[in-house]
């Protein structure tokens, strides 16, 4: 159930190709499988088999099974988090072998693979083991007659599905608080990105997780994401990805009033003030939309720049993008930017760019493919100017290198661009006046905002958004909401 793979870096490994359930890799009941392609030569890496719904049921049966057995259900807080923290030294020791296959698999650059989003997971699996045995309950005084308490119990067995852009980061973000409380797993991954998680199930094994506490399967959303979210063995989802599939999770969880966390699109806005500091601004503004190939949902794609200000900023955020925004191949060490994930991506970003050409938008900068040697899924960094809020680029989340900047005149007008969205999930500002900082942050109709800086999240603060950006909070204490239930028992103390 295994392949030997050699990366163009020279490191060498055994990848799985199974569906990991019960501590096993297994082939799906059909031997069905997917290839996984290298965005960066557009070559089939390999392929590993694709759960049936069939599969998805013997997965989330061996999580029931796990959720009761004592061999989980026994163990105390402080031990779930010194298996948690096992595994976080596991994934810390195999660093360089996980940042590869990310970069082969997923087209991000090697060394933000190793040193960016490695480190996330280890991060975020130390910090909810930290929290396993701290999860507390109340008691409330209710007078003499009553003795009154809560307990925080597992909701059970949770259906997780993650997304192509962070396959490492975004599994982290649900096992940690998910182990934290004591829940068993069924971890869905993305069909275009299964290989990194596939080899942390290794990892899960090696640190001595029971039998079927964590189970990955790989698979396509229209079959195995599907049986997942429908299945009545299945106590919560957990999904984070595009806002059209969210919407269709909630229609299917609602058959079983399946509890659920939903966290989807973003078209972020980043307002500079006309005091805003331009370099600083253009910095950040660089980072919140070309990081990742433009890969994040809460990216800032709209840059919303006050007039007096505009030419100023638009010429020292263009010498940013030029000077750091070196597309090339992912594995070389001066790469900004890698490849689009999948050509199904790399055909829709260059769609929209299309698009802003059409409906009048000025592409002064990119607005091509890019493509190394003839191949792979790169495209141009893109910087659009004159953009009206009408066009598909301002209002439609591209999840590419590709920004569109627009001219305001007064605050009131900013806050209104910035929220003349469906979505509500990251938000950036620049401005010296702290006090107009604080007052704009909270107009601003979104789950996250950054003062002077963007999209530098951290795994000890809240993440999420609202409107049709989500539902629900992910990362920090917060996020262990999610993935508890809060009992109440009343005891009559006068019987």
């Amino acid at each position: 159930m295994e392949v030997e793979l050699k990366a163009p870096n020279g490191k060498s490994w055994s990848q799985p190709v199974g569906l990991f359930i019960n501590n096993e890799f297994v082939k799906s009941s059909n031997e069905q499988k997917l290839a996984s392609i290298n965005p960066t030569n557009e070559e089939e890496i390999c392929s590993v088999y694709a759960a049936t719904a069939e599969d998805v049921e013997t997965a989330v049966s061996a999580s029931r099974k796990a959720f009761k057995d004592p061999s989980w259900k026994g163990l105390s807080g402080t031990e779930r988090g010194a298996l948690m923290t096992k595994l976080a030294d596991l994934v810390a020791e195999n660093a360089e072998i996980l940042a590869t296959i990310e970069c082969l698999d997923n087209g991000k650059p090697y060394t933000v693979a190793l040193t960016e989003n490695v480190p996330e997971v280890v991060n975020v699996l130390k910090y909810y083991a930290g929290y396993a045995d701290k999860n507390f309950g109340q008691v409330i005084d209710v007078g003499p007659a009553k003795f009154a308490y809560t307990v925080k119990e597992p909701l059970g067995v949770c259906g997780q599905i993650i997304p192509w852009n962070y396959p490492l980061d975004m599994a982290a973000w649900k096992l940690g608080p998910a182990l934290c409380c004591g829940n068993t797993i069924v971890l869905k991954l993305a069909e275009q990105t299964p290989l990194s998680m596939l080899y942390v199930a290794k990892l899960i094994k090696e640190a001595g997780f029971p039998p079927g506490v964590v189970n990955i399967i790989n698979g396509h959303g229209r079959e195995a994401g599907a049986a997942l979210v429908q299945s009545p063995g299945v106590d919560k989802i957990a999904f984070t990805g595009s806002t059209a599939t969210g919407k269709e999770i909630m229609k299917m969880a609602s058959a079983t009033m399946k509890n659920i966390t939903l966290e989807t699109g973003g078209k972020s806005p980043l307002i500079v003030f006309e005091d805003a500091d331009l370099e600083l601004a253009a910095m950040w503004s660089h980072i919140g939309i070309m990081s990742n190939q433009g890969q994040i949902c809460t990216a800032t794609s709209r840059i919303l720049v006050h007039e007096k200000v505009y030419d100023a900023f638009v010429d020292t955020f263009k010498s940013k993008v030029k000077e750091i925004s070196v597309v090339g191949d992912p594995f070389e060490e001066n790469t900004f930017q890698g490849p689009q994930v999948t050509k199904a991506q790399y055909d829709r970003v260059l769609g929209f760019i299309e698009s802003g050409k059409e409906e009048g938008a000025t592409c002064m900068l990119g607005g091509e493919p890019a493509p190394i040697n003839g191949k792979g899924f790169f495209v141009a960094p893109t910087v659009f100017t004159n953009v009206k809020p009408s066009m598909k680029i301002f209002r439609e989340e591209i999840f590419g290198p590709c920004v569109a900047v627009v001219s305001f005149k007064t605050e009131e007008e900013a806050i209104e661009l910035a929220n003349n969205t469906t979505y509500g999930l990251g938000s950036a500002l620049f401005t010296k006046d702290l006090t107009k900082a604080h007052r704009v942050a909270r107009e601003i109709e979104a789950g996250m905002v950054w003062i002077n800086s963007s999209n530098d999240s951290d795994y000890r603060i809240p993440f999420g958004g609202v409107k049709q950006s989500g539902i629900g909070r992910e990362l920090g204490e917060a996020g262990l909401a999610a993935y508890c239930n809060i009992k109440s028992i009343h005891v009559n103390m006068t019987a």
